[in-house]
């Protein structure tokens, strides 16, 4: 049963990680980012700096590996997101 439960923690990690990139192509190719929540996103990466943080505090590399992939798109979300809004003349 601890097989089982490794292999649906890696699946609903991967799930969790790649969710949010189509937002981030869309907001690559269409060079607008309108309607982002900065609250939202930093509460998001809030979280999920807090879930890197337990997976090695626990050893565990599929919770390390995805929220540290999760993190990493939210990162790149808030960075096109801050220059297309202010290429747009956005806030």
């Amino acid at each position: 049963m601890e097989k089982y439960t490794q292999y649906i923690g890696i699946f609903a990690g991967i799930c969790t990680a790649v969710s949010l990139l189509p937002q981030l192509i869309k907001i690559i190719k269409n060079k607008k980012a309108e309607d982002i929540s900065w609250f939202y996103l930093f509460i998001l990466v809030t979280g999920l700096a807090g879930w890197v943080v337990y997976g090695f505090l626990k050893m565990d590399w599929p919770i390390i590996v995805t929220n540290c992939f999760s993190f990493l798109v939210n990162v790149l979300i808030i960075i096109f997101t801050k220059i297309y809004k202010d290429k747009n003349g956005g806030n």
